[in-house]
């Protein structure tokens, strides 16, 4: 009894320690959720949501409240305040005063060029634009993660690919020696085969330390700092992925054109330099505004009480002011003919996008397409040259092939399903990649 209790204690805490297995989606999950450039363009987003509530609150009036409280020392001073108290008549000379002062001060900017208005606008677009940044770094890292997965899961097949080759060798290694116990092959030929059984298990090595590399920098990708294990999992790629229809290359482009943020991006900020261009404009243009205020005052040396002064004191005011630019030493014309340049950058940045986005979608559509045909040729490939490699093995062993022909043959091999191996997993991934920019979530 004990023993099973200890056996089960032993296996609940192998599952609990169990290396979790990444997916595709969790890997996109956890860096939409904690990568750092990520995190930097919502805050990004949330500063351009501060200015444009900013600019909302600019069309509202202004009001103010405000007090001084202040002494007076008249060293000098003769004259006093006679007081009658009884029938006696008392002189006080005052010295030392005391003021106060209150005041209520609003105003109101009633038309300035419709500045206040289109900064409005230009900030609600900047807000957009932001937000489009957030999507724009998000599909750069997802392409970035989907590109280095889709290279683990053809590392880890083309592994297992040279650990088949080296078992094959080692097969061949062995049937060499007795070979040459028996006379029927030189020490020459079984040194060749060593040294191909050793070229392999090399091969295996260096496949796991590249293997090892695109792991790391995944989790360098998705800011995993810890030092546990890191590793995905492997979801079986199947041939019928690499065969799907390739879609059109004129169709992606129109749908990712309308979808895509950049583009998107770079139309808003075209909107938003004609704005600034018009709210550089205004500054040719008057401005009209509304103040009004209330005030009130008390003073120490007034035979009042402070509640009559504050009464008796009191006054209010209102008024329209009116400005009218005349000499503003260029700098309006400055800023409109600077506001006419970034508008012209912006434009050519729409355009420049608008290219990159072909060049991109076009490079997926054509890698899609020849690797396509690639897999398609390779299939078919390594099932001749796996028949050629078996029937030289066995052609080997009755001593009716020499070394030189048997390993060409497993060369060809070898090549030909790292060839259909590669070309599979360039096809699913660029397959993934045009869906991705027709709108779709990437997935192997």
């Amino acid at each position: 009894m004990k023993k099973k209790t200890l056996a089960l204690a032993l296996m609940m805490s192998l599952s609990a320690t169990a290396q979790k297995l990444w997916t595709l989606e969790d890997c996109l999950n956890y860096a939409n959720k904690n990568n750092i450039s990520l995190k930097q363009a919502r805050l990004k987003k949330q500063e351009s949501t501060e200015d444009r509530k900013q600019s909302a609150a600019a069309l509202l009036p202004t009001l103010s409240a405000s007090t001084n409280q202040s002494v007076g020392y008249r060293p000098w001073q003769n004259a006093g305040t006679m007081t009658v108290s009884n029938g006696t008549v008392n002189t006080e000379v005052k010295k030392t005063y005391y003021n106060g002062s209150y005041g209520l001060n609003g105003s109101w900017t009633l038309w300035n060029g419709g500045q206040n208005v289109n900064q409005l606008r230009a900030s609600k677009l900047n807000e957009e634009i932001a937000a489009l940044s957030i999507d724009e770094t998000s599909n750069s890292i997802q392409e970035r993660i989907a590109k280095l997965y889709v290279q683990i899961l053809y590392q880890r097949e083309a592994i297992a690919v040279n650990r088949q080759s080296a078992e094959t060798s080692r097969k061949n290694e062995e049937r060499g020696r007795q070979m040459v116990e028996v006379g029927k092959m030189s020490k020459a030929d079984l040194a060749q085969l060593s040294a191909q059984r050793a070229a392999d298990e090399y091969s295996i090595v260096e496949s796991e330390s590249q293997l090892a590399t695109f792991l790391l920098q995944l989790k360098q990708l998705l800011e995993l700092t810890d030092t546990e294990a890191f590793d995905i999992a492997a979801p079986a790629a199947t041939d019928q992925q690499a065969l799907e229809e390739i879609p059109s290359l004129q169709a992606v482009y129109e749908v990712a054109q309308a979808g895509r943020p950049e583009i998107q991006s770079a139309k808003l900020s075209i909107e938003a330099s004609n704005l600034q261009v018009k709210i550089n404009k205004a500054g040719w243009l008057p401005s009209v505004s509304l103040t009004a205020g209330v005030g009130t005052s008390t003073n120490s040396m007034s035979s009042n009480t402070w509640g009559n002064q504050i009464k008796t004191n009191f006054d209010a005011s209102a008024g329209v002011g009116v400005s009218i630019p005349i000499v503003d030493g260029r700098r309006t014309k400055t800023a409109v003919n600077k506001a006419r340049m970034q508008l012209e950058e912006a434009q050519l940045s729409l355009q420049d996008k608008q290219k990159t986005l072909y060049a991109t979608i076009e490079g997926y559509w054509l890698d899609a397409q020849n690797n396509q045909q690639k897999f398609r040729s390779a299939m078919a490939t390594v099932e001749s040259e796996q028949a050629s490699f078996d029937l030289l093995q066995e052609q080997f062993q009755l001593g009716l092939k020499n070394i030189v022909e048997l390993m060409t043959g497993k060369d060809r091999l070898m090549l030909a399903k790292q060839n259909r191996l590669q070309s599979k997993y360039l096809t699913i991934l660029n397959l993934q990649l045009l869906k991705f920019y027709e709108g779709e979530t990437l997935k192997i």
